[in-house]
């Protein structure tokens, strides 16, 4: 196989890959490095392992399965009892998790734009309306019910991929020591108060919703149990480039803050880190970087929650199904409305990225469920190798997930 014949086989991962590198993954890495420095870059380690591992499964389940994980799930729990539980369960961990995760979006996107425009929105009756986050949601919107969205989808891409190529390229010019890089990716610590930041960095990593999104999007690009090397390759190629861009963020986070006392409220704050590379332009360069960033998530989130409900309902129906539309419409309206609630979008971002990872132990349950059914996947069922690394990830999840959901409920 030629490396252009590899190249082509690049797709349902890279989606998977573009859907994490957002706003939330960009603002979480800055407050990781500029917080704590190197020292939970094992942490982002642990979640492209994570992330190359639930998505192997999640491929497998589309392309040997032919099935989404909605649909396995729903086809597991035969009978009503054991099924009604798991609707409710999976439900309530897409909506919930999509819709924290779309108000980072969409604050993430109208973040960027703030810092363009110097304008974020007018007074309504005593309230601030985030103008810009109105815009973000609404252009989400006309994008998935017109389908319009590949018209514009690759140039958004492209300035995504800009902006991870400026962080690579920053993160080599002002990059730690070696000794001080490999201590971060091999020693395990959680300096006081990175409790609920290094769930963030799990949760901006291994997004839940990505399992159901890739499930199907391997079913429709690959059909023949074969293409099962097509498709590794694809997530051995995506995800850890990725991962590799997330630590760059952090190391150059943690070379221009770390040790210093600025607060990071905003685009321009988080666009000091790219001034090495590129001086008075970083500032507008990350900005539209946040923006295509949150732009291009913002639909793939609703689009995810969507197909999962689709599957999980046993639905069946299409993108045109006014079913299907009002899972979409809800998780953007949810977004949009959160958007408005005031807080800061740094705060709402590193909030979003924390409930994904707490949610993320029950996502993993259902999938390690499905994929050591043989009604399902036959003689592929998951491997005692595969099913060994799946209860480490779940075990490493649940604990962090559950101390950090007694982090925040104050008891402890």
């Amino acid at each position: 196989m030629t490396i252009r014949d590899r190249l082509r086989n690049i797709g349902p991962a890279a989606l998977v890959t573009a859907a994490f590198i957002g706003p939330g993954t960009v603002t979480t890495c800055t407050l990781a490095g500029a917080k704590f420095g190197t020292a939970l870059l094992w942490g982002l380690l642990f979640s492209v392992i994570a992330t190359v591992v639930l998505q192997d499964m999640s491929a497998r389940l589309g392309i040997i399965g032919r099935r989404s994980l909605g649909e396995a799930i729903r086809e597991s729990a035969r009978s009503r009892w054991a099924r009604l539980p798991a609707v409710i369960l999976v439900l309530s961990a897409i909506v919930a998790g999509n819709a924290a995760y779309e108000t980072g979006n969409v604050l993430g996107g109208a973040m960027g734009l703030e810092t363009l425009s110097g304008w974020r929105g007018f007074p309504v009756g005593g309230f601030d309306v985030n103008a810009w986050a109105l815009i973000i949601g609404a252009a989400a919107f006309g994008l998935l019910l017109w389908g319009n969205y590949r018209t514009i989808e690759r140039s958004l891409v492209a300035l995504v991929v800009l902006m991870s190529l400026a962080f690579l390229t920053t993160a080599v010019m002002v990059g730690p020591k070696p000794g001080e890089l490999l201590n971060g990716l091999a020693v395990p610590s959680l300096p006081p108060g990175s409790l609920l930041t290094l769930v963030g960095l799990i949760g901006t990593t291994v997004v839940p919703y990505n399992l159901f999104l890739h499930a199907s999007a391997v079913r429709e690009r690959w059909k023949d149990p074969r293409d099962i090397r097509a498709a590794r390759l694809d997530i051995g190629i995506a995800i850890p480039l990725g991962g590799i861009v997330s630590m760059a963020i952090v190391v150059t986070s943690a070379a221009s803050f770390y040790g210093a006392p600025a607060e990071i409220g905003g685009a321009a704050d988080m666009a000091v880190q790219l001034e090495p590379l590129m001086g008075a332009w970083a500032r507008i360069f990350l900005s539209l970087g946040l923006f295509a960033a949150g732009i291009t998530s913002a639909v793939t989130a609703p689009l995810a929650a969507a197909y999962a409900a689709d599957g999980i309902l046993g639905w069946k129906a299409g993108r045109k199904d006014p079913r299907f539309r009002m899972v979409w419409m809800g998780i953007i309206a949810i977004g949009m409305f959160f958007s408005q609630a005031g807080s800061s979008p740094v705060q709402a971002i590193l909030f979003a990225q924390a409930a994904n990872g707490i949610l993320l132990p029950l996502v993993v349950v259902y999938l390690l469920w499905v994929m050591n059914r043989a009604a399902i996947m036959g003689p592929r069922s998951n491997t005692w190798a595969a099913n060994l690394a799946g209860a480490f990830v779940l075990l490493i999840t649940m604990m962090l997930g559950l101390r950090s959901l007694l982090h925040v409920l104050r008891l402890i």
